[in-house]
Parts: C-alpha cells; sequence; structure tokens
C-alpha cells in the first residue's frame, strides 16, 4: 500500500524504510467549541472553563483511492470515521527531551 503524508511532519515508522515525507498538501479539521461549565479551584481562587469541541469541516483530503492510505492528524481521522484509508501516528517514539520522532504504529478506522 502507498501512504501519502498528510501532517507537516515527517513521519519515521521502524521497519518501514525511510521516513515519510509530508507531501506538501495538510488535512485539517475546523472546531467547533461552545463552553458547557466553569469549575472552581477548591480554595475557590481559580476557575476554569470547560469546553465541548466538535468536529466540523475537513480540507485538504483527496478521494479515497483503495490502494492509498493517507496518514493524517487523530483529529482529522476520528472526525471521518468512514473513511477507512486514513491513518495517524499511534505509539509515539519520542527522544530524550521527549520530542516526538517517530510512530511504532499507526492507528485506522478500519
Amino acid at each position: 500500500m502507498k501512504l501519502i503524508n498528510l501532517t507537516e511532519h515527517n513521519i519515521s515508522i521502524p521497519g518501514w524504510g525511510d521516513p515519510i515525507l509530508p507531501s506538501g498538501q495538510v488535512a485539517r479539521v475546523t472546531m467547533e467549541r461552545s463552553m458547557v461549565t466553569k469549575i472552581t479551584s477548591e480554595d475557590g481562587v481559580g476557575s476554569v472553563k470547560v469546553y465541548r469541541s466538535a468536529a466540523r469541516e475537513v480540507t485538504g483530503l483527496p478521494a479515497a483511492d483503495a490502494n492509498t492510505g493517507l496518514i493524517v492528524s487523530t483529529m482529522v481521522r476520528l472526525a471521518l470515521p468512514g473513511r477507512i484509508d486514513l491513518f495517524s501516528p499511534a505509539e509515539l517514539i519520542r527522544d530524550t527531551s521527549g520530542v516526538v520522532i517517530g510512530a511504532r504504529s499507526l492507528d485506522g478506522n478500519a
């Protein structure tokens, strides 16, 4: 299967070979946020608003192709559960500074 990277990051997967470089096209999802409550700290001094987010429009995504998988962000993939050609990096590999340098696997909608 051919994999096309629709993120802005190199995707390195042990055992796959060369990193999967960004294609230059980025898939994005627009989120709609609505405030649902406000939480106050136990001492009553601080507070934080709590929002519910819902996925709306996905852009930058080509039509499905039977032998091509598209690597996208988890948010994009979850916004389109019926698209079985979408994959997102999983089991992230981090360097000693905590920076993501790869993924051991991919999550999919299949």
